[in-house]
């Protein structure tokens, strides 16, 4: 059972980060405009709260316990350029809390892994790609789909 005890500072800020950074994939990849944004980041706070919701998983409840405490991951020093570097730093931050919760959490891993692509995906459906005002559109578009994926292949997942 792996606790916030069991990691560095700077390892746990990772952990609490990620699921953030497998939204953020997501939302770089295809930007839905500001309001679509916006539900889609709401989206990340709910899909973090509501996928850890009766989960058996302690790192995961340890993870959202401190969220709800108010702690929150550090903004990164390096300011992205643009869409493209969000979205390599995103999945570059999905595999190192990827292995960090392999090395030192093998039992726990794949669960806490599912929980980080399952919040990716409720980004991608929180807002409408395409369409005029919300009319027409599709769930979730093309390079959403490909975000998904790669994000599961950052979190070394089949999908």
């Amino acid at each position: 059972m792996s606790t916030k005890a069991d990691y560095s500072k700077d390892e746990w800020e990772s952990l609490v980060k990620a699921p953030m950074m497998a939204a953020m994939a997501v939302v770089a990849a295809s930007p839905s405009g500001p309001i679509g944004v916006l539900k889609e980041m709401f989206a990340v706070g709910k899909g973090l709260m509501e996928g850890a919701e009766g989960t058996t998983n302690p790192l995961i409840a340890a993870v959202v316990a401190d969220v709800k405490a108010g702690n929150r991951p550090t903004a990164s020093a390096e300011r992205p350029q643009d869409l493209t570097q969000v979205k390599a730093q995103a999945l570059s931050a999905c595999r190192e809390a990827a292995a960090l919760v392999g090395r030192k959490a093998p039992g726990e891993a794949e669960g806490y892994k599912r929980w980080l692509l399952v919040t990716a995906q409720r980004t991608a459906e929180a807002a409408k790609e395409g369409g005029m005002l919300g009319i027409g559109g599709v769930p979730v578009s093309d390079a959403e789909k490909a975000a998904l994926g790669e994000v599961a292949q950052a979190l070394g997942l089949k999908v």
